[in-house]
């Protein structure tokens, strides 16, 4: 395992995303939820410890941390932030989000980047005092979920 490297991609619209990467192994993007970010937030001890198996990175969405913004925000532009940090991996990224970075990671899957896993740690479902999932949401990443897995033969080993 190797020490963090800082690093900057650009992303469109001219926005600087810092970003964090060690360790050796496939390219893994840690994406935080929205109030998170390299300083703040749990992915920091999460790159660590998997550092021995991938070569992960952990970055500050926009207008968080070390990253600049390029308003308006829009969804769109974290997933270009998403494209640009898996072009500075190597072309081909697992991506694994936590809340709203889980529907961060689960969009751009969906919109066909090169994200050949994905995981999803607590994607923000409304209960509303009813323990089933608010349709709205869930019927969403219900709905997502199905497409990324369309555009991909998904393997077991």
């Amino acid at each position: 395992m190797n020490s963090p490297a800082g690093g900057r991609t650009t992303s469109g619209g001219g926005t600087s995303i810092a970003f964090e990467r060690s360790g050796t192994g496939p390219a893994l993007i840690l994406v935080d939820p929205a109030g998170g970010f390299r300083e703040v937030g749990p992915m920091r001890p999460l790159a660590t410890h998997l550092a021995s198996h991938f070569t992960v990175f952990a970055y500050d969405r926009r207008g968080r941390g070390e990253s600049t913004d390029t308003l308006p925000y829009s969804v769109e532009r974290e997933i270009d932030d998403l494209a640009s940090l898996i072009e500075a991996a190597g072309g081909s990224a697992f991506v694994y989000g936590f809340s709203s970075g889980a529907i961060l990671a689960l969009l751009a899957a969906a919109r066909g980047l090169a994200i050949p896993r994905v995981a999803l740690l607590e994607p923000p479902l409304q209960v509303n005092g009813d323990p089933r999932p608010s349709t709205d949401m869930s019927g969403q990443v219900a709905r997502l979920s199905c497409s990324v897995a369309a555009r991909r033969r998904w393997s077991t080993g």
